[in-house]
């Protein structure tokens, strides 16, 4: 992991666009369609979206996102890990940058949505550590029973 970095991503290229469609892939073989809410790639090229790409070398082993709600309120977007790079801390410490840029673009919240399968219970977890609570839905969200919502409050606020 000498050589991981994490880098601003403009998602022009081709290896991220693979890992991206990959994601929804799998999210499409865990989530029933009318609860899965990743977005796809012109949605993570909006001017609200800030993205990121965990680079090990020139290969993409994690991503994720902030969408900006509001002037202080911004959600957390497609959290990924490769597969093969499972529980390696590639999550954790881009998870720790997101919430540092969070912070630094002025937010004072930081919400999510994940699943509520099994599937999704080291997510959970990995949230619960860097200080989620769970909350009820938020934006546009509605209750879902396969959806389960989680919030952080940054920078003291």
């Amino acid at each position: 992991m000498s050589e991981m970095r994490i880098v601003v991503d403009d998602l022009a290229g081709a290896r991220i666009a693979e890992f991206l469609a990959e994601h929804v892939t799998q999210m499409r073989s865990v989530t029933p369609l009318e609860s899965k809410h990743a977005l796809d790639l012109d949605g993570l090229r909006g001017p609200d979206v800030t993205f990121w790409s965990v680079m090990d070398g020139d290969v993409v082993v994690g991503c994720g996102a902030i969408k900006r709600l509001d002037a202080v309120h911004g959600e957390l977007k497609s959290m990924r890990t490769s597969p093969a790079r499972a529980r390696s801390g590639i999550a954790s410490r881009l998870l720790g940058h997101i919430l540092g840029e969070a912070e630094r673009m002025g937010f004072g919240r930081l919400s999510l949505e994940t699943g509520s399968d099994e599937f999704f219970l080291p997510a959970r977890m990995l949230y619960e550590k860097f200080g989620f609570g769970y909350c009820d839905p938020f934006a546009d969200y509605r209750p879902d029973p396969n959806s389960v919502f989680m919030t952080k409050r940054l920078g003291g606020a």
